[in-house]
């Protein structure tokens, strides 16, 4: 029987973050996935600034990834026609850029083998029990695996989590909604051929149709793009989504930009957004496992971004492990939920206000009206909606010290000395 110090299940973002931080921590670390490398994963492919200074921590080469894109401009489209620029900082660093998951998670896997994790692709958990001071659990074809801790990075169903009988929500959905579809529902397709327009800037479009919602068009290298939309699950069916998709695409203001010859390279997928983390259980056997990333359903309530977050938690599950030790689960327990109450929780309350506020076309023109106001305020807003800045910045002074306004982007250029 294999007998590591932690099994991490699941070797997307989340799972490879908290692998990583372990082993370099000096933990022995399984890291198990069902799928094999590379795969594909719906996603819009964009990555924030605060996700991008996380990938930059772990130690990712950007320029290892063939269809890596940086971002200089994001442009917002109004309900009522108005378009709204919003320029990050140049010569800096990046502050948003995208890339196809089937490159970068691909490359977090190697990244973690490079760390010394022990990397188990195809082989999925099928089973888990913690008895006395150690989690057990079935692994493919490698039988039982035994750990002190188990990180569950395995997807908003988590299996982990049902093999130990954690699937409980933490509190009632307030409208009654099964909390396992996930609270907004995404539709992505992949487009050869986009205009200049499509091919230059990150576009983001207020329909009225979809708010609190919106469409997007992110740029990948050679005149490609992601395109796709997001909605709060209960806008619409979810079968609504496929015939609502090329009517949304042939709309004249979304084609001007995506360009007449953009056509799709391939079959559109859809997937489910968890962003319940305040309402789902984050540990289970008495802390000797920790959910982290879409099991933790930690996805941002305003934007559907769920890379930072799973980044984010996958380092703070490692650190509340390694800080607590083997023998005490439950201090692990207790640190990781601080952790995230402390990091995360007044985020995303800001988040969901601010979803709220976006359900109306009035609150969506008043949202740019505002963050249009000034060259100060554009700046400061587009770095606000790439997680530059914490949701909850104004409401959490304690953690100005950490934050700048006038800080470098990821990958920045050391400066050089004269």
């Amino acid at each position: 029987m294999r007998s590591p110090d932690v099994v991490v299940v699941g070797a997307g973002p989340a799972g490879v973050a908290a692998s990583v931080e372990l082993a370099r921590a000096g933990r022995q670390v399984l890291l198990v996935d069902k799928s094999r490398f590379p795969r594909d994963k719906c996603c819009g492919d964009g990555l924030t600034t605060g996700a991008l200074r996380q990938l930059q921590a772990l130690g990712l080469e950007p320029h290892s990834l063939a269809s890596w894109q940086p971002v200089d401009d994001v442009i917002l489209h109004g309900p009522a026609g108005h378009d709204l620029c919003l320029p990050l900082p140049r010569g800096r660093g990046t502050f948003a850029a995208v890339v196809p998951r089937l490159e970068l998670d691909a490359a977090l896997v190697e990244l973690a083998r490079a760390a010394g994790v022990d990397v188990a692709e195809g082989h999925a958990c099928t089973g888990a029990e913690v008895g006395g001071d150690r989690i057990t659990l079935e692994v493919g074809t490698m039988g039982a695996v035994s750990a002190r801790y188990a990180i569950g990075a395995d997807g908003m169903w988590s299996p982990l989590r049902k093999h130990l009988g954690a699937t409980r929500q933490a509190r009632p959905d307030p409208r009654g909604r099964p909390g396992r579809l996930g609270e907004w529902h995404a539709f992505r397709q992949y487009f050869t051929g986009v205009g200049p327009q499509a091919a230059a800037a990150l576009h983001v479009w207020f329909e009225g149709d979809l708010l609190p919602g919106y469409l997007w068009s992110f740029p990948l290298p050679g005149g490609r793009a992601n395109v796709g939309f997001g909605i709060e699950r209960g806008r619409l069916p979810t079968r609504a989504m496929k015939a609502l998709w090329p009517e949304l695409l042939a709309r004249p203001h979304v084609r001007a930009v995506l360009g007449a010859k953009a056509a799709p390279e391939a079959p559109h997928r859809a997937w489910p957004i968890p962003s319940r983390l305040h309402d789902v259980p984050l540990v289970a056997g008495g802390g000797r496992a920790l959910f982290v990333g879409d099991a933790a359903a930690a996805c941002d309530p305003l934007t559907g971004e769920g890379i930072a977050q799973a980044l984010l938690t996958g380092s703070l599950a490692a650190r509340s492990v390694t800080r607590a030790g083997p023998f005490q689960p439950a201090a692990a327990a207790h640190r990781y939920q601080e952790s995230l109450r402390r990091e995360l929780l007044a985020d995303m309350a800001v988040s969901r206000a601010m979803a709220v506020a976006l359900r109306h076309r009035k609150g969506v023109r008043v949202g740019l009206r505002v963050a249009g106001a000034s060259a100060w305020s554009r700046r400061h807003f587009a770095r606000w909606l790439f997680e530059d800045y914490p949701r909850a910045l104004l409401a959490t002074p304690q953690r100005w010290p950490e934050h700048s306004l006038v800080g470098d982007g990821a990958f920045a250029a050391p400066a050089t000395t004269p």
